[in-house]
């Protein structure tokens, strides 16, 4: 018979909160513009996490003024 499962530790509570929104975002993107640009927007994101690289622009670093980076 199979132990119950340890409650979730709270670390990984929030990472797993976190691969929810992704996956609601995912699904979203996907909804309005197609698997293709879901699955582009993704790896992109994902290369400009791995090399350290800002996801979004904010004007006088705060949060008023946000734009999307372009690759480049």
């Amino acid at each position: 018979m199979p132990s119950p499962q340890p409650d979730m530790s709270e670390e990984a509570g929030s990472k797993d909160a976190f691969f929810i929104q992704l996956a609601e975002i995912a699904e979203a993107m996907i909804a309005a513009h197609g698997r293709d640009f879901a699955t582009g927007a993704l790896v992109l994101s994902a290369k400009f996490v791995a090399e350290g690289k800002p996801l979004i622009k904010r004007a006088n670093g705060g949060d008023e003024t946000v734009s999307a980076e372009k690759p480049g």
